[in-house]
């Protein structure tokens, strides 16, 4: 590619594809039990059903848009300082040799719009496209790394992200835990 540029945009669509997917099928589960739960009539006397739907929609997107944002700013800050650690390369061609990747992320937004009626198939198509950017990344910046270098990145990677969600995790159910336990049942 001639202009380094030409793809800056990408990491924002994908971040917008995915938000919207799980936007769309988030709100339709959150419709469902609105509706069981007898509040969604309630509802519809302040609001119309498109008004309420794109409501919904729009608070959805927000949220997911910032929790993808977060994790990119994450990932960035992942690779480059295991970039730092590992690489000879210290002019920073690595990243614009991984530059064109968001791509891959791009690719995996557009399909997982296929697959709004399955939560389990958006989420496998992200877990999916992480995996296919992870070998490309890993696949780009070999050349400017030792054979020990590269296994570096690949462990220092999968180490931080394992322990960033093993973290939310434990915090999740820890918080769980704690909602259940203090239910007066």
């Amino acid at each position: 590619m001639k202009n380094t540029y030409l793809t800056s945009y990408f990491p924002l669509l994908a971040i917008l594809l995915f938000s919207l997917s799980l936007s769309i099928r988030v709100e339709m589960e959150l419709l469902e039990i609105l509706k069981n739960a007898g509040i969604y009539e309630g509802m519809k006397e302040f609001f119309t059903d498109g008004g309420i739907k794109l409501a919904l929609l729009s608070l959805l997107l927000i949220l997911f848009f910032m929790v993808f944002a977060a994790l990119k700013l994450i990932a960035n800050t992942v690779n480059e300082i295991s970039l730092l650690f590992f690489s000879k390369d210290s002019e920073g061609d690595s990243l614009k040799y991984i530059r064109a990747g968001s791509l891959i992320y791009f690719i995996g937004g557009a399909i997982s719009l296929f697959s709004l009626f399955s939560m389990i198939g958006i989420v496998a198509i992200f877990v999916g496209t992480t995996v296919v950017y992870f070998i490309y990344f890993v696949f780009k910046i070999s050349p400017s790394m030792t054979f020990a270098g590269t296994i570096g990145v690949i462990f220092f990677q999968v180490v931080i992200w394992s322990a960033l969600l093993t973290g939310v995790l434990f915090l999740a159910v820890k918080v769980y835990n704690s909602i259940m336990a203090s239910l007066p049942i």
